[in-house]
């Protein structure tokens, strides 16, 4: 049987906007304010799935979220109709920038999943991101939840689990922190899940918030049934969070078994190389890049890491899809030149432009959640998530419809902004076959 692991990226929104609502996000801060392109945005999202799907690819879609997100509005006391909920919350600023983020576009942070063959029920198993840091993506959860259990049935193939309950406790980002190593995509993995700060803890030397806490990752781990022999826990170190790397995957990235991480990006790295070489055996490629060569400023800003690094047919080494921003740092460039060179296991770049994306900090890797499915689980989809020649043109001549070209943060109490929001997403679970799943289609 053959194994895919396949990409499901997330569509950037209806109110994509740079409101700098992510504290720690070196990107989103110093970008707010910001004139946001929507229809640019979802654009450069789509032609970078295109791109991949040219590589020989299996590509998936997810979409957007209600933005705004009238029922959070319900929830906090606003009453009336949808208008005159919108027309009270934009009296509240700070309130109305966080329920209609499209912060939802970056799908790496949706969930955890584990391929059936690392599990112990032989099921691939979801925990969608209970997101508590932040307030604009606590409010995800239960639309993520909604959207995996339809395009991935509860049943013989599929299993979910509720978001981990705990709050800023129980904190999870999803597989943004998450990283698989492999023979083969179908083989048994090791799991390695870094964390930020521990859960009780009161310490800690950091300047920016530990988003993920490693008793959630823990309580994951058991929930997905996984060995614990080829399970490893690590702390991210507290240089690199205070740097930026509000996620693991802005320092490191994974892919069979290939380990692509900045030097400094781990609090103990020797003992996460002996807890992974014991987990993995022989085989296991570390690509471990020095902090003379790319500081970790750069690392950052440039998202080396948060690239997608990926296996494509035909290619015996492997290939790193990159934000143009690496470009732009030239440190980076520099090192991505002689990486190349160097006859190692990462032979290939691809460099794409998600601009829009970027300037809210979110790269390639952001915009994607990983999912290892056999041909058989790719025929037991709920949904038509999965990428075609034909849906990638309707989707593009969609957001050609439905996008504005032109959003600040002052626009999202526009009335006719969420009527155009609810428009597009009432047309897109059509195109996509995903039935009435936002709230406002009930």
């Amino acid at each position: 049987m053959r194994y895919h692991e396949v990409n499901f990226d997330g569509l950037v929104g209806p109110t994509h906007n740079y409101a700098g609502l992510s504290y720690g996000n070196v990107a989103s801060a110093s970008n707010k304010g910001r004139v946001a392109n929507p229809r640019e945005g979802v654009l450069q999202g789509l032609a970078k799935m295109r791109h991949l799907m040219s590589l020989g690819l299996v590509q998936g879609v997810l979409p957007p979220h209600e933005r705004p997100h009238l029922p959070t509005l319900r929830a906090l006391g606003f009453q009336g109709r949808d208008a005159e909920i919108l027309s009270a919350a934009a009296r509240h600023p700070a309130l109305l920038v966080n329920v209609t983020s499209a912060a939802t576009m970056w799908t790496a942070n949706a969930a955890t999943v584990s391929p059936a063959p690392d599990t112990a029920d032989g099921r691939i198993h979801f925990t969608p991101a209970n997101l508590a840091a932040m307030f604009h993506r606590a409010i995800e959860p239960d639309t993520t939840a909604a959207v995996l259990r339809r395009i991935f049935p509860e049943g013989d193939r599929f299993a979910h689990h509720d978001p981990l309950i705990g709050g800023h406790h129980m904190g999870d980002e999803g597989a943004a922190n998450h990283c698989r190593f492999s023979d083969g995509y179908g083989a048994p993995g090791v799991a390695l899940f870094v964390y930020g700060r521990n859960a009780f803890e009161t310490d800690r030397d950091l300047s920016y918030p530990g988003r993920q806490t490693r008793e959630a990752s823990e309580a994951i781990a058991r929930q997905h049934g996984l060995d614990p022999s080829r399970t490893v826990f690590a702390r991210q170190s507290a240089k690199a969070i205070n740097a930026g790397a509000f996620h693991n995957d802005v320092v490191a990235v994974s892919n069979g078994p290939v380990f692509f991480h900045h030097e400094e990006a781990f609090a103990d790295p020797d003992g996460l190389g002996r807890d992974l070489n014991a987990a993995y055996g022989d085989g296991l490629q570390c690509v471990t890049v020095p902090a003379d060569r790319v500081g970790l400023q750069d690392a950052v800003t440039s998202y080396l890491f948060n690239s997608q690094l990926v296996s494509v047919p035909g290619r015996e080494r492997m290939t790193l899809i990159l934000p143009g921003e690496v470009n732009e740092t030239p440190a980076v460039k520099d090192y991505l030149d002689d990486l190349i060179a160097s006859g190692g296991p990462i032979g290939h770049c691809e460099i794409l432009d998600v601009r829009q994306s970027m300037r809210n900090g979110g790269g390639p890797a952001c915009l994607r959640l990983r999912v290892v499915l056999s041909e058989d689980d790719l025929k037991a989809l709920g949904a038509q998530a999965i990428l075609d020649a034909d849906c990638i043109e309707q989707l593009e001549a969609w957001a050609h419809r439905h996008y504005r070209d032109r959003l600040l943060p002052e626009d999202l109490g526009d009335p006719a902004l969420m009527e155009e929001g609810m428009a597009a997403l009432d047309d897109l679970t059509g195109i996509l076959g995903l039935g009435s799943l936002y709230a406002f289609q009930k």
